[in-house]
C-alpha cells in the first residue's frame, strides 16, 4: 500500500472497527497525521491562535483509534487492548506491536490485507 492508498483508506475506514490494517497502511497514516499536525502548528503560529491544531487533533481522533485497532487485529489481538495507550508503558508496548508483521492469511478478524499484494 502506498501514501495515497493509506490515506485514502483511513478516511474512507474511519469508523470501521472490524477488519485488519497492514502495517504500510498504519504507518503511512501516522505519517500523514505528524505532516499535518506540524502544517497545523505552523499555521497556528502564524495566526497567534491555537485553532487549526485543535481541529486537526479532533478530525483526526476517530481515524486514528479506528486504524490502531484495525492494525491490533492484524497482529491477530482484541481492539482492546488500545486502551494500554492511557498508560506509558502500553503506549510503548502499543508502538512495538504495530512494528509487528501481520498474521499470514486469514485470522479471526478478517482476510489478510495483503493477500491481493
Amino acid at each position: 500500500m502506498n501514501f495515497g492508498e493509506a490515506i485514502s483508506a483511513g478516511f474512507s475506514n474511519y469508523v470501521n472497527f472490524s477488519g485488519r490494517a497492514s502495517r504500510s497502511e498504519f504507518w503511512y497514516w501516522v505519517l500523514f497525521g505528524v505532516i499535518l499536525s506540524i502544517i497545523a502548528n505552523i499555521v497556528d503560529a502564524l495566526i497567534g491562535f491555537p485553532v487549526i491544531s485543535a481541529v486537526v487533533s479532533l478530525g483526526l481522533l476517530l481515524p486514528n483509534i479506528s486504524i490502531s485497532i484495525r492494525r491490533l487485529h492484524d497482529i491477530d489481538r482484541t481492539g482492546w487492548w488500545f486502551l494500554l495507550v492511557l498508560t506509558i508503558i502500553g503506549s510503548i508496548l502499543l508502538i512495538v506491536w504495530a512494528c509487528f508483521k501481520g498474521t499470514d492469511g486469514p485470522n479471526t478478524y478478517g482476510p489478510d490485507p495483503l493477500a491481493g499484494h
